[in-house]
């Protein structure tokens, strides 16, 4: 759902290309796998969204988290910081963005069995192996580190599954 302040540029420059600063999340259970959702539009993605108007990028990602998986995240630690044109999208009704995505490993736990974000169709831990691929190009090797020392390899839910 896109805010009123995104939405009040949209409606000034029509599908003319946004930039969108925001953050993503990376979530995993005690197997290692990562946490993804449905869109209603049958795509998966990491937990996410834009940053507000005078919010900070660890706070977006404590309110994304929550809004859209109900895991409240307990800590945040910085991955990294992705954008410029890998990381343009046009959506199906042509407007444009582009985001730079400030990227954080989340521990939390799961506080609400339902998903609160009404974009949200299921939530499901994938290896990668099984991984379905994301609209943008986050690398492998961040998404599934191999390497113990990575920031993202530690950090985890406290339950069981997050499956809604």
């Amino acid at each position: 759902m896109i805010s009123e302040y995104y939405s009040s540029i949209r409606n000034r420059i029509g599908s003319d290309l946004l930039l969108i600063p925001s953050v993503a999340c990376l979530v995993r259970d005690s197997e290692g796998k990562l946490l993804l959702q449905r869109k209603n539009d049958g795509t998966w993605s990491l937990p996410a969204g834009a940053i507000e108007p005078n919010e900070a990028p660890r706070t977006a990602a404590f309110r994304e988290l929550k809004e859209e998986t109900g895991i409240e995240a307990t800590r945040l630690e910085l991955v990294d910081v992705y954008g410029g044109s890998d990381f343009r999208y046009t959506y199906p009704n042509s407007d444009e963005v582009e985001y730079t995505v400030v990227v954080f490993a989340c521990e939390g736990t799961i506080s609400s069995d339902q998903v609160i974000d009404e974009e949200t169709k299921e939530l499901r831990y994938f290896s990668e192996e099984d991984f379905p691929g994301l609209e943008l190009p986050f690398p492998l090797n961040v998404l599934y580190p191999k390497e113990t020392n990575q920031p993202n390899q530690a950090l985890q839910t406290t339950s069981a599954s997050a499956r809604v």
